[in-house]
């Protein structure tokens, strides 16, 4: 049997997983193959000094718990930055990675580096019918390309290609660092005081679209004074506030703002969300006329489970 190892690496954390292949088959097949999870573990990125010490404490506690040391033949590891021939520079953390020098060091036949938007793009195959939330009904053309558009702890983009044999090619984009567009006053407000407050000569459209993207409206919309605060969620904000700089916080504003919005228990909440909502679609209909995807279109949101019972086809393309 192989073993492989996976792993998911960002600023904030990194995710690693020891799969066994079961049973065992030819390494061309992988992608047919049934993984069996040994040990998986997350950690604070910013704790190491590099990605090969993280494995190797990641190696150490997985030998007490297996009985036996262990030895992946290959691993992956997805990063949340751009990769050029198998090396990454992740500026948040001041990691330097290089996949060459990183398999002599673990002792790991093949280590590949890719980044975290392809390793969806990979994703978008093993996606179930369940895992889907249909936003509009189309007629699907099998060879077009795909695209992908994730908001998480900031903006990704990528795109598939599929190749003669039936396979998909991934290509992972840094498209959430093209500039915010603003198309009304309030969204030229937000701008004006995204760049006042942050000092900023430019502001990236993953500084509206993404989590950091909620909070930042919801402070936008708060400061204007616009709508009143419910005291939950203030409180929340104000906390995380008062944490900034911390490596770990005691609150994730996102997710309080969402959660106050799907259960519409805070209408300074639920207005951020159109307001995030309207600069997705905006985003969505670049990515769509660059990419031309008459196959699919994904859409990957931290939230989403949470928010699409809140919103109707019909709210999403009105905004």
């Amino acid at each position: 049997m192989m073993q492989l190892l996976a792993g998911d690496t960002g600023g904030t954390k990194t995710i690693l997983r020891l799969v066994e292949v079961e049973p065992a088959i030819p390494k061309v097949q992988l992608d047919k193959a049934q993984l069996n999870t040994l040990y998986e573990e997350r950690y604070v990125s910013a704790e190491f000094s590099g990605l090969v010490p993280l494995v190797k404490q990641f190696f150490q506690e997985a030998a007490r718990k297996l009985g036996y040391a262990p030895l992946p033949e290959r691993a992956c590891f997805s990063i949340a930055g751009p990769v050029v021939h198998n090396t990454c520079n992740l500026t948040n953390l001041s990691w330097l990675l290089d996949g060459t020098q990183m398999q002599q060091d673990l002792g790991i036949e093949k280590i590949c580096l890719i980044n975290d938007f392809a390793a969806v793009g990979y994703g978008i195959a093993g996606l179930e019918p369940q895992d889907l939330c249909l936003l509009q009904v189309g007629e699907r053309q099998a060879d077009a390309p795909i695209a992908i558009i994730g908001a998480g702890t900031g903006l990704g983009e990528g795109f598939l290609i599929r190749q003669t044999d039936g396979s998909y090619r991934v290509y992972g984009t840094e498209g959430g660092h093209t500039d915010f567009a603003p198309r009304n006053e309030l969204e030229f407000q937000l701008l004006k005081y995204l760049r006042d407050k942050m000092d900023l000569t430019r502001v990236s459209v993953e500084r509206v679209v993404s989590g950091m993207g909620i909070v930042s409206i919801y402070q936008f919309l708060r400061d204007r004074q616009t709508m009143t605060e419910s005291l939950d969620v203030a409180e929340a904000i104000r906390t995380w506030e008062r944490e900034a700089g911390r490596i770990e916080k005691s609150v994730d504003p996102a997710a309080v703002i969402a959660i106050a919005a799907s259960e519409q228990q805070d209408a300074l909440s639920q207005k951020q969300w159109r307001s995030s909502w309207s600069c997705m679609v905006l985003k969505l209909e670049t990515l769509l006329s660059n990419s031309c995807p008459m196959a699919d279109c994904t859409l990957r949101v931290a939230s989403l489970p949470r928010i699409c019972p809140c919103w109707s086809l019909a709210s999403f393309f009105a905004l």
